[in-house]
């Protein structure tokens, strides 16, 4: 569903409870055209996994306001301080005035504790959030792709995992949900602009990430992915390790 007929901004159910809203910015904004997902979790205690940058504000919100109040959120998340993962945060906690930032321990403890209006939750790796009838787990991932306070969150009831910039697909237009390949297009674009850290312990912890057998892979740019998340997630650490790639096994 269009929620900004301006912006493009969409909202759509990918998987049970789970919203993705994007926003595509088209190739006059960013070479080759661009998407900027966040994610909505509804339950008792409702989540929204990324925020946007301030600019787009309005329209995450107004997509968030189509399904829920955005008074309602509970949690504003994210997996890295990045200005497209929690710009808008402060904003978001404005209108929602019970909403408390959280992200991992790392980024709690050297950002948010700083910047954010309200203080903040930080997850241990493991660590279980209880959102109603729905659990999420923080997995901790530093440097993958980037930035040592990197983590994601895994919905236990519909094995859905908010995987980041991990699968990071080029071009504006993207369907909600696809079953077709990922991988190629994100390798793609890493091709022309890596944007990994290559740390090595990247192969261990996409295996650490396969281990929860997703079956949604909720991504950050591009469509979320429905299928065999645990095998793409392999093959992403397999794509790593090949010839010519500079990072090391971890």
């Amino acid at each position: 569903m269009v929620t900004n007929p301006t912006s493009g901004t969409r909202i759509d159910e990918v998987a049970d409870g789970i919203y993705r809203i994007s926003t595509p910015l088209p190739p006059t904004v960013v070479p080759g055209g661009f998407s900027l997902n966040q994610y909505l979790v509804v339950d008792d205690q409702p989540l929204l996994f990324h925020t946007g940058t301030r600019g787009m504000f309005r329209f995450v919100r107004e997509a968030v306001d189509a399904v829920l109040p955005a008074e309602r959120l509970r949690f504003v998340a994210f997996s890295h301080v990045e200005a497209d993962e929690c710009g808008a945060l402060n904003d978001f906690l404005a209108v929602a005035p019970d909403a408390v930032p959280l992200g991992s321990t790392i980024a709690a403890t050297i950002s948010l504790g700083d910047s954010a209006d309200r203080p903040p939750r930080g997850l241990a790796d493991g660590e279980a959030l209880a959102l109603g009838r729905r659990t999420l787990r923080w997995i901790d991932a530093p440097h993958l792709p980037h930035s040592w306070e990197t983590g994601y969150l895994f919905d236990t009831r519909t094995r859905t995992l908010l995987c980041g910039d991990l699968f990071t697909q080029p071009g504006a237009e993207h369907p909600p949900v696809t079953t077709a390949d990922i991988l190629g297009p994100s390798e793609a674009m890493r091709a022309g602009l890596d944007y990994f850290a290559h740390g090595p312990g990247d192969v261990s912890r996409l295996e650490h990430l396969a281990a929860l057998r997703p079956s949604t892979l909720a991504c950050m740019h591009g469509s979320a992915f429905q299928g065999d998340g645990a095998a793409l997630l392999r093959a992403l650490g397999g794509a790593l390790t090949a010839p010519g790639r500079s990072v090391a096994a971890g």
